[in-house]
């Protein structure tokens, strides 16, 4: 076991080599082979170490393997060390099952693309990026790999090179990405600064020596602060979200990938895999806690009036990775995992979906207001959207459910009620856009018109296939992480908290006391079944809106935004928060830039040295060439007045 999980990330790397060098001269068909095998075969390979860490004792399921001394410079020594752990495997497992699945769809969705060969390399590439981020032994490794995926998400982003959209979006991802990755750097420096060591199990172990930093002044509080702004970067946090809805100018299977299984999860799972240093550091946490309410809510209010169905997913996972946030930052590190693992499936599922739809209209449209009335024509992506929606929004007995429940529960039961409030607003918000979308475009009439009604077909088995798959995992991949009060009902263990626990390394979280919920004056058991209660209240209430206005009473959301127009407005322009950002960053930058920069110092100064000298020069040699007369009287006597001048000189 030991001996071979290190291969997990190298074989889609392979895969890239091979497409990368040779798929131009391959068929289509044996470029998506290798590709799909190559994932397929690292997937299998994971399935068996998570299988392998199941039967060890739970103190022993921590492997490593170190494959060279990287770097050794004095003190300084890094390997290039991989780690297996049950959060580690988690992760592998996830990404490389649901990037399966999109590596399938994505030779169907491609087909007829003519960088067939060198999207699936990029898309290998990036798999090779996210395996080596989550199974890095230290701090160095892994911020290789989180390098990775962001020059990955670049190349993939801006994949349509010839649209300047998808030039600008991909600069803008890779440029705010940048932006959070100071502080990471920052943090990586610190650690190394106070632990004199990047290893992970070594940073850990000497980090269990510190108290809990109450006052929020230690260097614990400092670290997590400049790792968390990483992690706000790559997992699109207010304020650095701003690059993921822009993302959207990929092709699908690329926007399902980074929403989905890799590049944004990479921030969560950094925090988890810093828990012992993060729960040590209050102050932090709750950083975490609020960032990641204000994000959830933030983002869903967003989506509620947004016409892109591409869009409208990605301020969906924007806000559902503030959820995530929640969760670590209240210290439900589990649950937060938890989460991830439940949106990976669903909203690949949802992204997939979507991309179907997008196929049938020939990538000719995506806006939802144009459609309706397309589960006639797809009747298998409407039946897997109309699940990954269910699940999305919090549908009793479906994994998001669960998992968004936990999430709810730990943050009332840790006594954060603000951030609870906040997100459980922004559960409605979800539940209310994710079923406008799917209102709009599969039922109610058609409002394609007649050229694009007949066109509209299902699409074809290398695209159904995966959402399938994809709906049925949607389904019931949350009972293996039952919240208490469903464990009971279900008697059904928590077998993901159970197989996480090791990894938890932080100081032992105070037992709280039973939480007790007044509702019109009387007290509510421990509360569990109350919240849970309030939140599906919360997800109907979204549904039954959802179900008016575009189903019932058509006319009512045009009404509503006439008579909320600034309201309506100032959502549908996602808070003018580019345009804030283009008039306090981007434009005094470039007018620094253009005026200073270029027109004083590169034209003034430095051009201007250049210039002035070549223009003395010139000057030099208008004087000079008047010596050189072709005259031989002329050189003989400027050689007489210097044997004079020499003779004069050595006289004195």
């Amino acid at each position: 076991m030991a001996n071979y999980f290190w291969l997990i990330p190298f074989i889609p790397l392979a895969g890239t080599v091979i497409n990368g060098l040779f798929g131009k001269r391959l068929s289509k068909k044996v470029v998506g082979l290798l590709a799909c095998t190559s994932v397929g075969l690292a997937c299998l390979l994971s399935l068996w170490a998570v299988l392998h860490l199941t039967h060890l004792p739970p103190n022993a399921r921590r492997l490593t393997h170190i494959l060279f001394t990287w770097i050794a410079s004095g003190d300084f020594h890094v390997e290039f060390q991989f780690l297996l752990d049950p959060l580690s495997a988690v992760m592998i497992l996830v990404v490389t099952f649901v990037g399966f699945w999109i590596h399938v769809y994505a030779t169907g969705y491609m087909a007829h693309d003519d960088g067939y060969y060198r999207f699936f390399a990029f898309l290998n590439l990036f798999m090779f990026a996210m395996l080596t981020l989550v199974l890095a032994g230290n701090f160095l490794l892994m911020f290789v790999g989180w390098e990775g995926v962001g020059l990955c998400s670049y190349l993939l982003i801006g994949y349509y090179f010839h649209k300047k959209s998808a030039g600008d979006a991909a600069k803008k991802a890779f440029i705010v990405n940048r932006v959070g990755d100071i502080g990471f750097v920052l943090g990586i420096l610190l650690v190394y600064v106070t632990f004199q060591t990047l290893d992970f199990t070594s940073v850990f172990n000497r980090a269990a020596g510190f108290l809990v930093e109450e006052s929020g002044g230690g260097v614990l509080t400092v670290i997590t602060l400049l790792l968390f702004v990483g992690a706000v970067g790559k997992s699109a946090q207010i304020p650095l979200y701003v690059w993921l809805p822009d993302a959207m100018e990929g092709p699908t299977p690329v926007s399902a990938l980074i929403h989905a299984a890799t590049m944004v999860t990479a921030g969560v799972y950094m925090v988890a895999r810093c828990n012992p240093l993060f729960s040590r550091a209050p102050l932090t946490m709750e950083v975490v806690t609020w960032v990641g309410a204000a994000t959830a809510l933030f983002a869903a209010t967003i989506g509620l009036v947004q016409r892109d169905i591409k869009r409208i997913l990605a301020y969906s996972t924007v806000s559902q990775l503030g959820y995530m946030f929640v969760a670590m930052g209240v210290g439900a590190f589990t649950a937060g995992m938890f989460h991830l693992v439940t949106h990976a499936f669903f909203k690949a599922l949802l992204f997939l979906g979507a991309g179907s739809v997008i196929t049938a209209f020939h990538h000719q449209e995506q806006d939802i207001t144009r459609m309706g009335g397309l589960h006639k024509y797809m009747p298998i992506t409407a039946r897997a959207m109309t699940i990954g929606a269910l699940t999305l929004a919090g549908c009793p007995l479906l994994s998001g459910f669960f998992s968004k429940d936990e999430i709810l529960w730990q943050a009332v039961a840790g006594g954060h009620l603000v951030p609870w409030i906040v997100v459980w607003l922004a559960a409605g918000c979800t539940a209310f856009y994710i079923f406008r979308l799917l209102f709009l475009t599969f039922f109610g009439e058609a409002r394609m018109g007649a050229a694009h009604a007949e066109p509209c077909q299902e699409s074809p088995r290398r695209m159904t296939t995966p959402l399938i798959v994809l709906a049925l995992f949607s389904v019931g991949i949350g009972y293996i992480g039952l919240p208490p009060l469903f464990a009971k009902v279900f008697h059904l263990p928590n077998v993901f908290e159970h197989f996480l626990e090791p990894v938890w390394q932080g100081p032992p979280r105070a037992p709280s006391a039973p939480v007790t919920v007044a509702c019109f004056g009387q007290s509510v058991g421990n509360g569990e079944g109350f919240i849970t209660l309030l939140s599906i209240l919360m997800a109907l209430a979204g549904f039954l809106t959802a179900w008016l206005f575009y189903l019932k009473q058509k006319d009512w959301p045009e009404l509503l935004s006439h008579r909320l127009s600034g309201l309506y407005h100032m959502l549908l322009n996602k808070y003018k928060i580019d345009e804030i950002y283009d008039t306090v960053i981007i434009n005094p930058i470039n007018t620094i830039s253009y005026w200073f920069l270029w027109q004083f110092f590169d034209v003034g100064v430095i051009d201007g040295i250049v210039n002035r000298t070549g223009q003395i020069m010139r000057g030099a040699g208008r004087l000079l060439k008047n010596i050189q007369s072709g005259y031989t009287r002329s050189y003989a006597a400027w050689i007489l007045f210097g044997v004079v001048a020499i003779l004069v000189y050595c006289m004195r």
